[in-house]
């Protein structure tokens, strides 16, 4: 059985995918609003880990509706989950996807579906949501990412990734300028998988 992975080069994705090797095909999927090219950032990436992997073209009205959600709000959070549900959902409407898994760790507070949006995601599209990562803090992937995997951490705004927060931050640059993208985004790391041990 494939499991397609929502793949962003990162650290969490890449270990998503590790973990559930053993079980499934694995597919790594790097979604994109055409913005940047964050499917050839992606790809590197899922090569070094030795996994398939596509690219999946997102209308990008999804994202201008994020860009407007982002700017009334302040702060991404309801923007980038309302992205990744819309991902998720538009990944379940293939013929040939019955299997999603992604990233989310416990302790993550973005990007997060609720229970009653995994639910409904899962009977309307008939496919299974899987979250590997769901019973496993920050410490504790740290700690599996340190014996498996060489990456590359900074600044969100300084690593090269294809997640979602990049191509948004970019609309936000485009439209509103460098100065919003700062008043928006909190500070925080992010990682680059460059290979695997």
């Amino acid at each position: 059985m494939k499991a397609h992975v929502l793949f962003s080069g990162g650290k969490d994705s890449s270990l998503s995918a590790i973990l559930l090797d053993p079980f499934f095909d694995i597919e790594l999927v790097t979604c994109t609003f055409s913005i940047l090219p964050v499917g050839d950032i992606a790809k590197v990436t899922a090569d070094e880990l030795g996994f398939s992997h596509r690219v999946l073209e997102l209308d990008r009205t999804i994202l201008e509706t994020a860009l407007n959600t982002i700017i009334e709000d302040g702060y991404p959070k309801n923007a980038i989950n309302f992205i990744h549900k819309n991902v998720i959902e538009a990944l379940a409407k293939e013929e040939a996807v019955s299997v999603i898994a992604d990233g989310v760790r416990r302790d993550d507070r973005v990007p997060r579906l609720t229970d009653p949006e995994i639910r409904s995601i899962e009977d309307r599209f008939g496919v299974k949501y899987i979250c590997p990562l769901q019973g496993y803090g920050r410490s504790a992937v740290n700690m599996l990412v340190e014996k498996h995997l060489v990456i590359d951490e900074g600044q969100s705004d300084s690593i090269a990734k294809a997640d979602y927060e990049t191509e948004l931050r970019e609309l936000i640059r485009q439209q509103y300028g460098n100065e919003k993208v700062i008043d928006i985004f909190p500070q925080h790391l992010q990682s680059r998988v460059l290979k695997r041990i």
